[in-house]
């Protein structure tokens, strides 16, 4: 099928404006949602089809349904902006596409073609851009994913597939108010191995990280960071994010993505953003004893955590079984700052956009 517009379906019963209003309020994230939907199917007879926007609504599925079996089951997640002339924006769409293609490789699932992906997702927002929240850092998170949608039970990629995108009023993701978010290290649980499918948006990934992340709140903490699985030395990534260190020299380390953490989109732009600053920016494995001597030396000056959920997160505190430690005055430091404004400001219209980064929507 083409990518051209979707046949649309208002939603019969659409929230009433004032009980939208009251909801956009404190939206909060991942609680809120628009009216509408894109649904896209497939199987392996008939390819791609019966793409709609229609009106949100549950799912039914039958019980031997493959994705509630073995998991077959992949997602994105990305952001709707208000640019300062009033209209709506992606920020770099098609790397989300392509990851989703990366992602349904991994999995043995079909590859969604990019332009169907980038059509679902700005339609919808044409649709429901009266959902995007007037709040401090408010936009529309967009959830596009796809499940295995074939009614079977034996161990194989299923003949059948089912593609969604959802919409979500989104508001500030950490809702803690402290200036810098504190993290525990997972010293008994991997989030991935190599080989696995760490580099994939899967949900298998996120339920794994689930019990550590437990942990973490039991600490005190607002988020975990995993190690590698071999040696359980090497910093990899948050249960939801990518990590960066800046250092008193004026470089800028990541941990490589080289198959077990996500290629993040923020990540990449931040690489890109650090780079045009004038930092020295690296990707390089980071030991976790050597980020305790660097910050206890204040060698290590800033931390921060970055994804589309949070954008760009300071990190002010570590803590671990072996002691905790603070990242310079335990709060946001000036290049974490300055990164996330000039990213921010990139993402809704208020500075030009030289990377070719912001796709309107018309």
């Amino acid at each position: 099928m083409t990518s051209g517009a979707f046949p649309f379906e208002a939603n019969p019963n659409p929230v009433e404006t004032a009980e939208r209003a009251a909801r956009l309020v404190d939206p909060g994230f991942g609680r809120v949602f628009t009216d509408h939907m894109v649904t896209i199917r497939y199987s392996d007879a008939k390819g791609w089809y019966d793409a709609k926007v229609g009106p949100r609504a549950p799912l039914t599925l039958d019980p031997a349904t493959a994705v509630l079996h073995y998991a077959q089951e992949i997602f994105e997640g990305l952001k709707a902006y208000r640019l300062a002339d009033g209209t709506m924006a992606l920020f770099r769409p098609e790397q989300n596409a392509r990851r989703f293609q990366r992602s349904a490789k991994r999995l043995a699932m079909p590859e969604l073609p990019e332009e169907m992906f980038l059509q679902a997702c700005k339609q919808l927002v044409q649709v429901d851009k009266d959902w995007f929240p007037p709040v401090d850092g408010g936009s529309i998170y967009l959830r596009p994913f796809m499940i295995a949608s074939e009614v079977f039970l034996g161990v194989k990629p299923s003949a059948e597939y089912l593609f969604m995108v959802i919409a979500s009023s989104a508001g500030n993701y950490f809702k803690s108010g402290a200036p810098a978010i504190s993290i525990w290290v997972s010293e008994q649980y991997t989030r991935a191995a190599r080989g696995g499918t760490g580099a994939a948006k899967c949900g298998g990934n996120y339920a794994a990280s689930l019990v550590a992340q437990s942990e973490a709140i039991r600490q005190g903490c607002d988020q975990v960071v995993f190690l590698d699985a071999a040696e359980h030395r090497w910093v990899e990534e948050l249960g939801g994010m990518n990590l960066f260190f800046l250092f008193d020299d004026g470089s800028l380390i990541t941990p490589p993505a080289d198959g077990t953490i996500l290629e993040g989109i923020t990540r990449d732009s931040v690489l890109t953003l650090a780079r045009a600053q004038g930092l020295n920016v690296r990707e390089e494995r980071y030991a976790v004893d050597q980020w305790r001597a660097d910050a206890e030396s204040g060698r290590l000056v800033e931390v921060f955590a970055c994804g589309t959920a949070a954008v760009v997160t300071p990190v002010g505190t570590v803590k671990s079984t072996q002691g905790d430690f603070t990242i310079g005055a335990g709060g946001a430091g000036q290049i974490t700052q300055q990164i996330r404004t000039k990213l921010v400001d990139i993402q809704r219209g208020a500075t030009p956009d030289t990377h070719g980064w912001v796709q309107r929507i018309d």
